[in-house]
C-alpha cells in the first residue's frame, strides 16, 4: 500500500509537512521519500518536474496517481483510506462544515506568513519599502488574531473542535511556522498552547523538520 507511494518534499515547508503528517494519521508509514533541498535548488530537477512540471515540493505519487497540491493530496489520503487510521473529516453535517471551513481558511493563514517570511527573499533589495513591510506585517498580525479568536470559542484544544481533523493536519504546520519566526507566546497563548500541545503528537513529532532541529529559529514576528 504505502510502498506504492513516493513524496518528494522540502524540509521546513508547510505543504510538504502537511502530507506528512496526513500519511502519518492514515498510519501509511513506509512510503518512499526523497528529503530536497531549496537551497540547493534540488526542487527544480528533472525527476521533480517529470511529477510535478511546476518545480515545487511537495511532489506526490501513489501508484500511477500524481496529487502534488497538498490540499489535493491530504484530502485524496482521507478519501481513499477513510477507514484507515484517524477519521480527519467527521460525518456530522455540523462538525463537517466547520472542518472544512477551518481547513480551506488556513491556505489564507499560510499566504500572509509566507508574504512577509519571503519579503526579502522576493524583493530585489533596491525596490523593497518599509512601509510595504509594515502592512504585510499588519496584515499578518489581524489574521493571527483571528485564529487566536477561534481557539478562545472552540472547546477541546483542536482547530475545529474536539477532535483532531483535516483542519489541523492543514493549518499546524503553519502555526509552527509562525512560533519559530518569533510569534509572541503572551500576546497569543492560545495559538500558543495549541503549538506546544500538538507537538508530542505522534504524527507531528515523527514528521518534525530535520532542519529546524538543526538550526535556530528567528524573531521576524516578535512585535506583531
Amino acid at each position: 500500500m504505502a510502498k506504492d507511494m513516493t513524496l518528494w518534499w522540502g524540509s521546513g515547508s508547510p505543504p510538504c509537512w502537511r502530507v506528512m503528517i496526513a500519511l502519518e494519521e492514515k498510519k501509511l508509514q513506509g512510503y518512499n521519500q526523497k528529503l530536497l533541498s531549496f537551497e540547493k535548488g534540488e526542487h527544480k530537477s528533472k525527476e521533480v518536474m517529470d511529477v510535478n512540471p511546476r518545480g515545487q515540493l511537495p511532489a506526490f505519487k501513489c501508484g500511477d496517481k500524481i496529487i502534488n497540491e497538498s490540499y489535493g493530496a491530504c484530502f485524496f489520503l482521507e478519501c481513499e483510506y477513510m477507514s484507515q487510521g484517524t477519521k480527519l473529516i467527521p460525518e456530522n453535517s455540523s462538525e463537517k462544515a466547520l472542518v472544512l471551513q477551518r481547513t480551506f481558511e488556513g491556505n489564507t493563514l499560510h499566504q500572509k506568513t509566507v508574504d512577509v517570511f519571503m519579503y526579502n527573499r522576493r524583493v530585489p533589495e533596491n525596490e523593497r519599502h518599509e512601509s510595504a513591510f509594515k502592512r504585510l506585517k499588519e496584515t499578518l498580525t489581524g489574521e493571527v488574531q483571528m485564529w487566536e479568536g477561534y481557539l478562545q470559542k472552540t472547546p477541546g484544544g483542536f482547530l475545529a473542535g474536539k477532535n483532531f481533523s483535516m483542519a489541523d493536519v492543514i493549518v499546524y504546520p503553519s502555526v509552527a511556522l509562525l512560533f519559530r519566526m518569533g510569534l509572541s507566546d503572551k500576546r497569543y497563548p492560545k495559538l500558543s498552547e495549541y503549538h506546544k500541545n500538538l507537538k508530542d503528537r505522534p504524527s507531528i513529532k515523527a514528521t518534525w523538520p530535520p532542519l529546524w532541529k538543526d538550526t535556530p529559529g528567528q524573531d521576524l514576528l516578535k512585535d506583531i
